[in-house]
């Protein structure tokens, strides 16, 4: 059975910090770019960051860089999203995508909610 399964989303400050992990299971991450979106409620899903499969290349949208970090753990078969100085309005649910030219596969999503 091929499948993504996200964790480590919570609730936190403003200011604060979490990791998201990715985790794969039936195939390998480490041949698939990988991203991580993110849907708050009424707003459309969007992109949050992304990691080659190549070359380990990045990309960050405006709103998170210098905030968030993504990483990836071959041997873990995991992605991971460093999330620091959270802010409310990062509340969300995160979910992350593993795709290539031939297959995609999301996760079910994990719940992040920024608050006092």
């Amino acid at each position: 059975q091929v499948y993504l399964v996200e964790s480590g989303g919570g609730l936190v400050q403003p200011g604060g910090s979490l990791r998201l992990s990715c985790a794969a299971s039936g195939f390998t991450l480490d041949n698939y770019a990988i991203g991580w979106f993110r849907q708050a409620p009424g707003k459309e899903r969007e992109g949050v960051s992304c990691i080659s499969s190549s070359d380990g290349n990045t990309y960050y949208a405006d709103s998170v860089k210098g905030r968030f970090t993504i990483s990836r753990d071959n041997a873990k078969n995991t992605v991971y999203l460093q999330m620091n100085s959270l802010k409310p309005e990062d509340t969300a649910v995160y979910y992350c995508h593993a795709g290539d030219s031939v297959a995609e596969y999301w996760g079910q999503g994990t719940q992040v909610t920024v608050s006092l």
